[in-house]
């Protein structure tokens, strides 16, 4: 029998894809205006939630906060560090000690104070609305166009709510308003269109809204929680 000869093939490689490059299955997509992973509460320690409202980093620590850029670790005189000041990673507070963590809760760096640099700052966007108060009660102006007290034409919104706050966001144009009427508090818009309904003892007005679409709220004084602009909870 003749043996024919052996043709040289080359061989395509097939790549492995780590486990690493996989995505998580676990950091679902509900609602693209929302973050992938949301602070939450329980039993008096903070983990986050995917917008199922699913636990993927257990509740242990004293301060959470939205998975958002530190400028300080972005502009640090170390370089090594700068990378864990991205958007990609969270800041939480553990025994009086504070990390950044990723998406899978590892804890990725320890705050050093040497690694603390100077934030750049943007330019400040100048708001084009503000509260406006009339005989006791809120209302809203654009400040730009804003003329003449007495007629309630010059008015966005004639006052008439017991509290008005606007709260900081990249739309000054739409901005959402946090306010009280009847001792409850809803969030409006510059139409004083109601978008989350005055069922609510408070709602802070701090970054919530600018970093993470959401606002913190309680209906007991106590116990606060995220919901969206749909009135969802998380």
């Amino acid at each position: 029998m003749k043996k024919f000869p052996v043709k040289n093939t080359t061989k395509t490689p097939v790549k492995k894809v780590s486990k690493g490059t996989q995505p998580n299955p676990d950091l679902v997509i509900i609602s693209q205006d929302l973050p992938v992973l949301i602070p939450k509460k329980e039993n008096g320690k903070f983990g986050y939630v995917n917008q199922k409202g699913k636990f993927i980093i257990k509740p242990e620590y004293h301060i959470a906060v939205f998975f958002y850029e530190d400028c300080n670790l972005l502009n640090s005189p170390n370089e090594k560090v700068r990378k864990f000041g991205t958007k990609e990673y969270a800041t939480v507070e553990k025994d009086m000690i504070s990390y950044r963590v990723d998406k899978t809760g590892k804890r990725v760096y320890q705050f050093k104070d040497s690694d603390v640099g100077k934030c750049k700052f943007e330019e400040y966007k100048q708001q084009l609305y503000q509260a406006y108060v009339l005989n006791g009660f809120y209302g809203i102006i654009e400040k730009a166009k804003f003329m003449n007290a007495a007629d309630y034409r010059d008015y966005q919104i004639y006052p008439q709510y017991q509290y008005l706050y606007i709260m900081e966001g990249d739309d000054t144009a739409d901005p959402m308003i946090v306010a009280s009427h009847n001792d409850k508090f809803g969030v409006i818009d510059v139409n004083n269109k109601v978008i989350v309904p005055f069922e609510y003892a408070n709602i802070k007005r701090n970054f919530s809204w600018k970093l993470g679409k959401m606002f913190e709220v309680t209906k007991d004084g106590t116990n606060y929680y995220y919901i969206d602009v749909r009135n969802k909870t998380y």
